[in-house]
């Protein structure tokens, strides 16, 4: 009888009124709880969204050059390879620290650390000597390309002062683009006030398109305001 009163009742008689539950069930382990990250680390193990201009190619441009150049295969649908930003410092050879202001410039731009190009052979002429610094250049591939080309398209050019559009005939015959920038103030990143000189780039944009025609088409779709048929190139 006292088996069945013990199960029907759920308790033991024999246990004192207000007594503790076991240790197993009141407490848990130290460190069993799962670590959550506070303060300026919070979401790091989260993973991370994809480029919104990538989401946009996939989802809508892809769609629109296959139907528009009656594409079939996937494969053979162009994208964007690579962004390559290249900075010419003839200036750094009378002033070393000309070249270290572009490349923090730089990778204040793009989010990556530049390399620094050296020259290939003397020139007597300009005082230039083999192996001497005089340029900086990243390249940008993945995430970092798709974000830069988002902020260039839709924040940087915009800056410029009196912008019509680029042109379009800076193509190379096998579907990269290339124009110039005479100034790097147009991105946002720069500080106007912290600026100790002025200075352009070279931006090329490097695609799997094999054809200029095609890529043209993906980098319309892609947000690059052409303005048109253009006899020459284009230098903002």
């Amino acid at each position: 009888m006292a088996t069945k009163e013990k199960k029907a009742g759920g308790a033991d008689k024999g246990a004192k009124p207000g007594a503790k539950p076991p240790k197993s069930e009141s407490k848990k382990k130290k460190g069993s709880e799962p670590k959550v990250a506070r303060g300026p680390h919070a979401g790091a193990d989260l993973p991370v969204p994809a480029p919104r201009l990538k989401e946009f190619y996939v989802k809508t441009v892809r769609g629109k050059l296959s139907e528009q150049f009656g594409l079939k295969n996937p494969h053979q649908l162009p994208t964007l390879s690579k962004i390559v930003l290249n900075v010419g410092a003839g200036e750094a050879i009378k002033q070393p620290k000309f070249l270290d202001n572009i490349v923090e410039e730089l990778a204040t731009i793009t989010g990556q650390t530049p390399v620094r190009r050296k020259a290939k052979k003397s020139i007597a002429n300009y005082g230039l000597r083999e192996g001497q610094e005089i340029g900086a250049s990243v390249t940008l591939r993945g995430a970092r390309m798709w974000e830069f080309l988002d902020r260039f398209v839709t924040v940087a050019l915009p800056r410029v002062r009196d912008f019509r559009g680029v042109g379009t005939k800076s193509f190379d015959g096998r579907g990269n683009y290339s124009l110039g920038i005479k100034e790097q103030m147009i991105f946002p990143e720069i500080n106007y006030d912290s600026i100790e000189s002025i200075h352009g780039m070279d931006i090329t944009f490097v695609t799997t398109a094999g054809r200029d025609d095609l890529a043209l088409a993906l980098l319309k779709e892609l947000g690059m305001p052409f303005r048109g048929n253009d006899k020459n190139g284009t230098r903002l």
